[in-house]
């Protein structure tokens, strides 16, 4: 008779854990998947915005699967540690494991996943503000830039106040983005050892072509025709002699839908314009040429005294910045910041010479910091003004000169209108005498076209009061205040911004 009880089966063998299954792995999968969380998040964005924002690009592609990245390596790390040290450690316990058989262990766990839980709640809102903040005006002007302080006021001022700073300076896409930042690089370090550059130089060599960032918004096919400007003097003598200028510029004298003439033919599409300049600064250009695209006819102009041929790698094809090289930080000279204080009234003209005085203080020798600036223009003004019948005007005047001074000299950085040109017009700078000063010729001794005063303007009436009512549509001859003008000598030979040579 056979044995009823039932033969005991061996119990199957326990499936080893895998060695994924540690703290360390699951810090890396949270890691990893709040990185997965936030590129999905911001591709969407980058796929759904209407704009291409640079920094969200990098954020993007670059930031979010560097993190993706750290994080697989995290766990694979993990792994890798859990197996030597079950290898080496075979009777000891294994606290690194996850056991969820452990009730101090399942609380650790729950604790885990909730802060885990957290931690991608604050990837994806972590990412977001990010490239907000870092985008930020306040960002590249005051926390990242804080060495370009006079750069960030000037633009706060400017025409451009209302384009952020990166959208000139990187534009859109991750790859202009990234090549910003690796030539800036250097510029972190220096600015960390507070070894940059005081003033910072331009022009800047690693900027885009303007094709890619002024023709976002001025691009060529809008014609524009003739703008209508207004210039504001006063003259340095002792009665503050108000002299204003309206005149008529020529920006483009063609009909509408040709390609441009009057000043914008420096860029029509018909013609290459391409100079050499012997200074970093491209103020001094002996060599010129100019290349009809259609025919391909070359014109080539040189001075007198420039009988080489220009090195090729530095020849430049003229673009909107050859001109408009200052279009966001235009630090204006002393002269015309003071006389646009005495136009709006806030500087009184009842003080005799006050327009000399001004640029006289501002611009002292010996003002060589920031920190002292208010106390030298008081004590150097307070010195000009003893008159007892003056007085009244003085404290008020003071003050307007001192806040001059703090947002158009920057005298910790050097930096003010005397390191950096502004190449539009011609006054205070060469500009478009740089060019166009009757001394660039071909061999055949043609000269460059438009060196007459009303190639680019008319004046439409000058001087003050009545006379300034007196308009002319075909235009007046530019009389020049204080005496005639010496025709072997430009503006820029006696303007200098400042108290004139």
């Amino acid at each position: 008779m056979s044995d009823p009880t039932p033969t005991p089966t061996a119990p199957a063998p326990a499936r080893p854990l895998s060695n994924y299954n540690n703290w360390i792995s699951a810090i890396g999968a949270v890691l990893a998947v709040g990185a997965l969380f936030s590129f999905l998040f911001l591709a969407w964005m980058d796929l759904t915005g209407k704009g291409n924002n640079p920094y969200l690009g990098i954020f993007t592609y670059i930031v979010a699967p560097g993190f993706l990245i750290a994080g697989l390596a995290t766990m694979f790390f993990g792994a890798w540690a859990q197996r030597r040290w079950a290898l080496k450690h075979t009777s000891m316990p294994d606290k690194w494991r996850l056991d969820f058989s452990k009730p101090a262990q399942r609380r650790r766990v729950i604790l885990f996943g909730v802060a885990a839980v957290g931690f991608l709640m604050l990837s994806a809102f972590g990412s977001y503000q990010s490239y907000h903040v870092a985008e930020s005006n306040a960002f590249c002007g005051e926390v990242c830039h804080k060495a370009m302080t006079p750069e960030y006021v000037t633009y706060q001022r400017g025409s451009h106040a209302r384009v952020d700073c990166v959208d000139c300076h990187i534009g859109s896409g991750a790859v202009w983005f990234v090549k910003a930042k690796i030539n800036g690089a250097h510029q972190l370090i220096a600015y960390t050892l507070t070894d940059y550059e005081r003033p910072i130089a331009t022009p800047l060599k690693n900027l885009r072509p303007a094709q890619d960032i002024c023709e976002k918004c001025h691009w060529p096919e809008k014609f524009h025709g003739n703008v209508e400007m207004v210039f504001d003097h006063f003259l340095s003598d002792r009665k503050n002699t108000a002299y204003t200028a309206r005149m008529l510029m020529h920006v483009n004298t063609s009909k509408p839908g040709s390609p441009p003439g009057g000043i914008h033919w420096h860029v029509n599409e018909n013609e290459k314009v391409e100079y050499f300049a012997t200074d970093e600064k491209r103020q001094d250009i002996p060599w010129m040429r100019v290349t009809n695209l259609k025919d391909n006819s070359v014109r080539v102009f040189r001075t007198e005294d420039f009988k080489d041929e220009p090195d090729p790698a530095r020849i430049r094809v003229m673009d909107c910045m050859d001109c408009h090289n200052r279009p966001a930080h235009v630090f204006p000279t002393a002269n015309d910041a003071v006389e646009k204080s005495m136009a709006a009234g806030t500087l009184s003209l009842k003080l005799p010479n006050i327009k000399r005085v001004a640029v006289q203080a501002m611009t002292q020798d010996k003002l060589t910091t920031d920190a002292e600036a208010p106390r030298l223009i008081e004590e150097f003004m307070r010195a000009k003004y003893k008159d007892p019948a003056q007085a009244a005007e003085l404290p008020a005047a003071i003050a307007e000169v001192q806040r001059i001074f703090s947002v158009s000299i920057f005298a910790d950085r050097k930096a003010d209108w005397r390191v950096y040109p502004n190449n539009i017009g011609h006054k205070d700078w060469p500009g478009c005498f740089r060019c166009h000063d009757n001394q660039h010729k071909t061999e055949t001794g043609l000269t460059v076209n438009g060196s007459d005063c009303t190639s680019c303007h008319s004046i439409l009436s000058q001087g003050k009061g009545a006379q300034l009512e007196m308009l002319s549509a075909k235009g007046q001859e530019f009389e020049h205040p204080g005496g005639e003008l010496d025709p072997e000598l430009s503006c820029a030979d006696c303007h200098n911004g400042g108290i004139q040579k």
